[in-house]
């Protein structure tokens, strides 16, 4: 399986609306990484909303296994959850939660015509949200002599690792940093002389 490198989230709740043959579409963006938090959202926009028709949403947790689900809440199968979730794929984007509250024009607009509404609505919210994208780091601890001390500061900085802790007392040197996933196969490479050099993935920031 391959690691990931990195992942987007989005930074703050924004808000986007679309209208169509009298009926309104208010959709909300949430960071969000867990299911209670999302329900909790949803449960607050049915109280803010009480003549709305339906809460429609979509979300999706997880860096690598995502946790992913969206709702037509009412609506015709496939008409609004699926349009919902697809703008969170289209933005490849996790830890959110996009919901779209509708209030009824006394038209109906067909599955196509919902497809948009809905599709819209959730595009109009994203384009004003910050996204941002998080790298994955791998954590190491590396044991070196004291004779090493130059060549392996000077490795670290060459590939821009993060050093978390360093101790140089009398049992020897050692050097806990992170960097990114995609600089641990360098890392490997430079460091593995078992004679020089010992080091060891303490864990992965997922």
């Amino acid at each position: 399986m391959t690691k990931i490198k990195s992942y987007r989230l989005v930074k703050e709740i924004t808000t986007g609306e679309y209208k169509e043959r009298g009926s309104k579409f208010l959709a909300f963006v949430f960071p969000c990484d867990n299911i209670d938090f999302a329900k909790l959202k949803i449960d607050e926009l049915r109280k803010e909303h009480p003549n709305a028709v339906h809460v429609c949403f979509a979300w999706r947790f997880g860096k690598s296994k995502y946790e992913e689900r969206y709702s037509d809440d009412g609506e015709p199968n496939n008409s609004a959850g699926k349009p919902i979730f697809g703008q969170i794929i289209a933005n490849d984007i996790t830890n959110v939660m996009i919901a779209v509250v509708r209030y009824y024009g006394g038209t109906n607009l067909g599955v196509g015509g919902l497809i948009n509404a809905y599709r819209t609505a959730s595009q109009s919210a994203l384009e004003k949200s910050t996204i941002e994208e998080k790298y994955i780091s791998d954590f190491y601890e590396l044991l070196f002599s004291y004779e090493e001390t130059g060549t392996v500061m000077n490795l670290l900085h060459r590939y821009n690792v993060e050093i978390v802790a360093q101790n140089f007392d009398t049992s020897g040197p050692s050097i806990q940093f992170k960097c990114q996933v995609d600089r641990s196969a360098l890392i490997l490479q430079s460091f593995e002389n078992p004679a020089l050099y010992k080091l060891r993935l303490i864990e992965t920031e997922a």
